[in-house]
C-alpha cells in the first residue's frame, strides 16, 4: 500500500501519484496552482485545539498521537477514511503538509493510522 507524507513546500514529482493536503489551514507562501494537490481533505486534520495544544512540540508527539486518533475514530470521518484507505490500495496516495518537521507532523500520524487500519 504505497501511502507517503510529504511536505507541500516540496516540489511535486509524477511519483508523488495521488496527491491529498491534509493540513486544516492552506500553507503559507503556496498558491493553489503551485501546490498540484488532486484533493483537500481539511476535516481529516486535527480540530485547531489539538493543533494548537501539539504546536508541534516533540514532548507532545505521542499524547498528539493518542488525541488525535480519538478525533479520527468519530463516526463522522469514518467514511472519508475508508475511502482514502482504499484508494491507496489502488495507487500511490502522498499525504501534504506544512509542518516543518518531517517525522512528527499530522501527516505521519494519518499514515501510521491508515496504514494499521488496513
Amino acid at each position: 500500500m504505497p501511502i507517503t507524507v510529504k511536505r507541500i513546500y516540496d516540489a511535486p514529482e509524477k511519483s508523488d501519484g495521488y496527491r491529498i493536503l491534509v493540513d486544516r489551514l492552506w500553507p503559507r507562501g503556496i498558491s493553489k496552482d503551485s501546490a498540484h494537490i488532486d484533493e483537500w481533505l481539511k476535516e481529516l486534520a486535527p480540530s485547531d485545539a489539538l493543533r494548537k495544544w501539539f504546536h508541534h512540540d516533540s514532548e507532545r508527539w505521542q499524547e498528539f498521537q493518542k488525541r488525535y486518533k480519538a478525533e479520527l475514530d468519530s463516526s463522522a470521518l469514518q467514511e472519508t477514511l475508508r475511502r482514502l484507505g482504499a484508494m491507496a490500495k489502488k495507487k500511490k496516495v502522498t499525504l501534504l503538509f506544512g509542518a516543518k518537521d518531517i517525522e512528527r507532523n499530522n501527516a505521519a500520524a494519518l499514515a501510521s493510522f491508515i496504514k494499521k487500519m488496513l
